[in-house]
């Protein structure tokens, strides 16, 4: 088994044997252009996601230590819902077990592959360790090891140089007074905080970028941006943060998923007899996900149909099983299939059987695997032995994505 090294940066699977840590580095981290739809857009999420995202530095004197704190729970006293919500999301978990188990494996001896998963695990410069300067890294004294561990926290989108950034205000909201004075001296409203622009960066990889099969590795954005839903002015905020609330809902919440996808079956006969040839047609559609169903390599969604008899056990030999989603090996060397569905299309499977005396009706079900590739990924790691300090993280991160999986549509049809 090779030993393989994985960092979701912009979705990104890095394979340190396979791929050549060092240059492809080098490479992300020197290429992180912004493509958005304005000049203004542009030019403010350019400067905006500047990665490590720039020490702070000293907070303005008249601060108080609540303004001037990173910390998600100080932003939460002012913003409670906001702050319920982060803490219900992937973001606040951004920094995983599988994630932080895999830093502590290269901290001492790769920091450029480290601070590259950090740019979008932990992107503050707080966040991390060390820093690089000329070449170079060195400890960082302003390190805090508790915000790293809260991963993606309000300070990485709304804070630099302690000025706080944001949407511009709701125009539902009364206007405030003139003579108003705010916490932390207001925030600077800008547009660019509803685009899906704003999301691009840690979900996209650029142009030049890695890919399998002449198809990049994330190209979430892209999908989004080819889409209907770009056409008709659908941001990615209207369905991952509607109202504006922080709850950024995917493929690991089952009442997300079951808004994305509308599932038909269609069966060649309304009744059948022993000895029959049953055909069903099970068409999923991609509905309502204004990307890739799934985006990622990471996910899988598993198509089953079963004959059942009166009591409603599986016949044996009866279930046949399809994949929706894309098939990577684990070094990242070669795409086996790809069957995401893209938006607003459709994929059809077809399940043929012989009916038996005893089969009595057609289950079909759709179950999802959110991180079917990391099970296999966390499994060859700690079989390979090779995962170091991180060990006991690893293992907890197997366990996690083994307890993942979920149903999403379980329908039987009777046969007589």
């Amino acid at each position: 088994m090779p030993r393989v090294v994985a960092c979701r940066r912009r979705g990104l699977l890095l394979v340190g044997l396979a791929l050549g840590v060092g240059l492809l580095t080098w490479f992300l981290l020197s290429s992180r252009s912004v493509a958005t739809s304005t000049p203004e857009v542009a030019a403010f999420l350019q400067q905006h996601w500047r990665v490590p995202i720039p020490l702070q530095g000293p907070p303005p004197a008249a601060f108080s230590p609540l303004e001037a704190s990173l910390q998600p729970r100080d932003c939460g006293v002012c913003h409670p819902q906001q702050y319920q919500d982060w803490q219900s999301s992937l973001h606040s978990q951004s920094m995983s077990p599988g994630v932080y188990g895999q830093l502590l494996a290269m901290e001492a001896t790769d920091p450029a592959t480290y601070t590259l998963c950090s740019t979008c695990h932990a992107p503050l410069s707080e966040q991390l360790p060390f820093l690089e300067e000329a070449g170079t890294y060195r400890p960082n004294a302003a390190f805090d090891p508790q915000l790293q561990q809260q991963g993606l926290v309000c300070a990485a989108c709304h804070v630099r140089s302690h000025r706080r950034f944001g949407p511009p205000r709701r125009t539902d909201l009364p206007p405030l007074p003139p003579e108003a004075s705010l916490p932390h001296g207001g925030f600077v409203a800008h547009v660019a905080f509803e685009r899906s622009e704003f999301c691009r960066s840690c979900h996209q990889f650029e142009p030049g970028d890695f890919a399998l099969n002449g198809k990049l590795i994330e190209n979430t954005y892209e999908e989004w941006r080819q889409s209907p839903y770009a056409r008709q002015g659908v941001q990615c905020q209207h369905c991952h943060m509607p109202e504006r609330r922080h709850l950024w809902r995917g493929i690991h919440d089952p009442q997300m998923v079951k808004q994305a996808l509308t599932v038909a079956v269609t069966l060649n006969a309304a009744a059948y007899q022993p000895g029959d040839r049953l055909q069903a047609v099970i068409t999923v559609t991609n509905s309502g996900a204004g990307h890739f169903l799934p985006t990622y390599v990471t996910p899988k969604i598993f198509v089953f149909a079963s004959l059942l008899d009166a009591r409603g056990e599986v016949l044996e030999g009866s279930t046949q099983q399809a994949v929706i989603g894309r098939e990577v090996t684990l070094d990242l060397s070669q795409e086996l299939y790809d069957t995401r569905i893209p938006p607003k299309q459709s994929r059809a499977f077809t399940y043929e059987h012989p009916v038996p005396p005893e089969a009595a009706r057609l289950q079909v079900r759709l179950v999802v695997h959110p991180d079917h590739f990391y099970e296999r990924f966390f499994t060859a790691m700690l079989e390979d032995g090779s995962e170091g300090p991180g060990r006991a993280y690893l293992e907890e991160a197997l366990r996690r994505t083994q307890r993942s999986s979920f149903v999403v549509f379980d329908q039987t049809f009777p046969l007589r």
